[in-house]
Parts: structure tokens; C-alpha cells; sequence
């Protein structure tokens, strides 16, 4: 597998990971997040880093959507095909988001997700990443949790999440 930044030959290839990643919450009752449309072409091209993970065809199997919010990286969206889940890959694309944020002198990289979903906030723990409470959310993740809330989401299920940077 490698990591690698994304080009624009690949968006349409992600646009069809992001959906059969989310077949997944299909399979847990939420066939909501299942059909919701994935990113646009022009949201992942405007996005502040995009990376696929590449597999030894160069063909992508993963990728990782990365947003400025505050000034600082927000991971935005995180898909990698079912079949290749548990082998590490949503970790790779996770570290790459780090040392791309790193390299920015960012401090922190944030996200949003489902509290009690095994493949969401509790995977996003093991790497790292803490519950943000609520209280300590900036105006920026105030803007996104919003967001969620207007399209749609139970913000009751969700959390904010932030990794720092060492």
C-alpha cells in the first residue's frame, strides 16, 4: 500500500469508495448515512490535503479529506473499501494527515463522529484522538457540528474528537 497525494483522475474512484465504505452503516441500521451522496468533485478538490491510499496497481482503496477549521487540519471525511477493512490503512491515511499537519505547525487535528459506532470514535481513540467536550469546542467545530445537525444528523450520536501533535 502506498500513501499518496490525490490526483483528479482519482475523485471519481473516491466518490465510490466513500459509498461502499458506507454500506457499512447499513449493515449497523443506519441506511441514512448508507445513501447519503458522497463529496463532489469540486469538495475534494478544494479540500486543504486530500491522500488515497494506493494499492500495488496504483488504484485507490482509501482516502483521507482534510479541511481547514480554525486554522488547523479537520479531518473531513475517512473511507477505505470493506473488504480491506482492519489492515491498517485508515491508520496510514490518519498518520499522513498528521505529518501533513505537522509540517504546517499545526497542534491538533480535529474531527467529527459517531460516539458508540466500533469503527468510529472508538478506532479514532486508539490513534490517539480524545473527546473534545462540548465546552471547549471552537466557533469552527461549532460551524461543522452545526452543519451536521442542518443535513440531517443526530448530533446526540456524535462527538468531537481531536488528536494533538506532539
Amino acid at each position: 500500500m502506498v500513501i499518496r497525494a490525490a490526483r483528479p483522475q482519482d475523485y471519481a474512484k473516491l466518490q465510490d469508495i466513500e459509498r461502499r465504505a458506507g454500506e457499512l452503516f447499513r449493515d449497523i441500521g443506519m441506511p441514512e448515512i448508507a445513501d447519503a451522496e458522497p463529496y463532489e468533485v469540486d469538495q475534494l478538490a478544494s479540500g486543504a490535503a486530500l491522500y488515497i491510499a494506493a494499492d500495488e496497481d496504483d488504484e485507490p482503496v482509501g482516502y483521507v479529506l482534510v479541511e481547514l477549521i480554525d486554522g488547523h487540519a479537520h479531518l473531513a471525511q475517512l473511507s477505505v473499501v470493506p473488504e480491506l477493512g482492519g489492515r491498517g490503512i485508515g491508520t496510514e491515511l490518519i498518520d499522513a494527515v498528521v505529518e501533513w499537519a505537522s509540517s504546517r505547525g499545526d497542534t491538533e487535528v480535529t474531527l467529527t463522529t459517531f460516539r458508540d459506532i466500533a469503527f468510529n470514535a472508538p478506532l479514532y481513540a486508539k490513534r490517539g484522538f480524545a473527546v473534545v467536550e462540548e465546552t471547549k469546542w471552537t466557533d469552527g467545530l461549532r460551524a461543522v457540528v452545526a452543519k451536521e445537525a442542518a443535513g440531517g444528523l443526530d448530533i446526540t450520536k456524535r462527538v468531537v474528537m481531536s488528536r494533538p501533535i506532539q
